[in-house]
């Protein structure tokens, strides 16, 4: 059993408590309001999971999830790369509203998730719920910027944008572990320690009166790719070439990232075995998804595309979500769902205000995971590496990438092939008009963001797109 300061979250707990007075209070509490325990892996492909098409590898306890509650095909990422998805999740908007959504990735820039904004954390937290984060942050840095800053109560995880499985250090070789806003060693395999720490905060909640969001952000699978049997041997080699030949260009394999995902999914597997044992399980909704498309070692079939583009691939991710009462179990849903619906949804079900000067761009999706319909809507992306620009509507989907552009029927061709813009060229124009109205609402894009480097990089070139 790992240590943790358990004093953070029994101080977080009655803090949260004294805070009803203020802020976005509940009005009437709903009777039995659900706990929420929100976990993200990073950079996982949307078919690297057994459930939805891995077939070299089992993830049976993910697979299990899905089978007691229901599988979203049509699940999508606010962005194709990290930091960008994580400012819509945790604000429940479209990111280009800020700037740190601007950034994708955040970089070295004093920019970061604005402590003022309203947050998922936050706005539950208003309405009494417990809040922790435990794992991956990389929404800016101390002093202004950060977990504890933004709504969560109790932090044990690492601030940027990947670090070592074993050192725990960044890729500028610098310690990137965290306890609140005290940095901490501890030794230990990273997907183990944030299962660990999970774990232990859950016993913590189990003994208290107050419902809880938990978002459990793993590292896995993003690079430096690092299994179990490797004891290291990636840090080892970090060491003598540096990180970024490590991460990007030769490191890993099909077998150290099939060892990554299986590790993650057996944590996961010990989590919800752990929610059972403290009888927690009843009244938890589970939510299970990715921050954008996979990398090199993904499998993103029926998708073309990976991490860094807006083709399917890069932005189409696994999405379960068990919620006891609401979801059949073993369903599946062709409903599109994207990352920035979980904050309003959670604080319908939840009895909470968001601020209005923060009113969130996603919708309450209880409807479907209810097994209905729900009204169509446009969902928007765009991305300055490539010029790429993209909007779903019905099975329709309009795309400009690398100075080209589509229009595809992504129902009828999901690896993006067919061109039919010059075959409809009303349904183009009217899509490329749309995009163009939605875009002029938001943030202009800033020249000088970071969109260069591992987090930020493409496949573009490589797959020759628009040749």
């Amino acid at each position: 059993m790992v240590s943790i300061n358990r004093r953070t979250v029994v101080q977080g707990a009655l803090a949260g408590t004294l805070a009803l007075g203020s802020g976005a209070a509940l009005a009437k509490p709903p009777k039995d309001r659900p706990n929420f325990l929100f976990i993200m892996a990073d950079d996982l492909g949307f078919a690297d999971l057994s459930c939805y098409g891995r077939d070299d590898y089992q993830t049976p306890h993910l697979d299990a999830l899905a089978a007691s509650g229901m599988q979203f095909m049509h699940a999508y990422a606010n962005s194709a790369v990290c930091s960008a998805t994580r400012t819509a999740l945790a604000t429940g908007r479209y990111q280009y509203r800020l700037p740190v959504g601007l950034e994708e990735p955040v970089a070295v820039r004093d920019v970061g998730l604005p402590p003022e904004h309203a947050t998922m954390a936050s706005v539950l937290k208003s309405a009494g719920y417990a809040t922790a984060l435990i794992g991956k942050w990389h929404l800016g840095s101390l002093p202004k910027y950060g977990p504890l800053q933004s709504g969560y109560e109790h932090f044990w995880g690492f601030r940027g944008g990947g670090v070592d499985y074993y050192n725990h250090k960044s890729p500028a070789k610098q310690p990137d572990l965290w306890d609140g806003d005290v940095p901490v060693e501890e030794v230990g395999y990273m997907t183990d320690l944030l299962g660990n720490h999970a774990i232990d905060v859950l016993d913590d909640y189990a003994k208290g009166s107050r419902p809880f969001l938990m978002s459990l952000h793993f590292s896995a699978p993003h690079w430096p790719w690092e299994g179990l049997t490797d004891d290291g041997e990636a840090a080892r080699l970090e060491a003598k070439k540096g990180y970024l030949a490590l991460a990007h260009y030769d490191g890993g394999t099909m077998a150290l990232y099939r060892e990554m995902v299986q590790r993650m999914d057996y944590q996961i597997g010990r989590i919800m075995k752990h929610l059972k044992k403290r009888g927690l399980d009843k009244n938890t909704v589970v939510v299970f998804t990715s921050d954008n498309g996979g990398e090199r070692f993904s499998k993103n079939w029926p998708f073309s595309g990976m991490k860094g583009e807006l083709l399917e691939g890069g932005i189409r991710v696994p999405g379960i979500i068990r919620w006891p009462g609401v979801t059949k179990k073993g369903s599946k849903s062709d409903v599109p769902i994207l990352s920035m619906d979980f904050m309003p949804t959670f604080a319908a079900a939840a009895g909470a205000a968001i601020p209005p000067e923060f009113a969130s761009d996603g919708m309450d999706i209880r409807p479907a995971l209810r097994g209905q319909d729900m009204a169509e809507r446009a969902l928007f992306w765009r991305y300055k590496n490539h010029r790429q620009k993209a909007m779903r509507r019905g099975a329709w989907k309009y795309l400009e990438i690398a100075g080209n552009s589509f229009l595809f029927n992504i129902a009828e061709d999901t690896l993006e092939r067919a061109n039919l813009k010059d075959r409809d060229p009303d349904r183009f124009a009217a899509m490329q008009a749309d995009w163009a109205a939605w875009e002029a609402t938001m943030l202009p894009l800033d020249p000088q963001s970071a969109t260069h480097g591992p987090e930020g990089s493409t496949a573009a070139d490589r797959y020759g797109v628009g040749r």
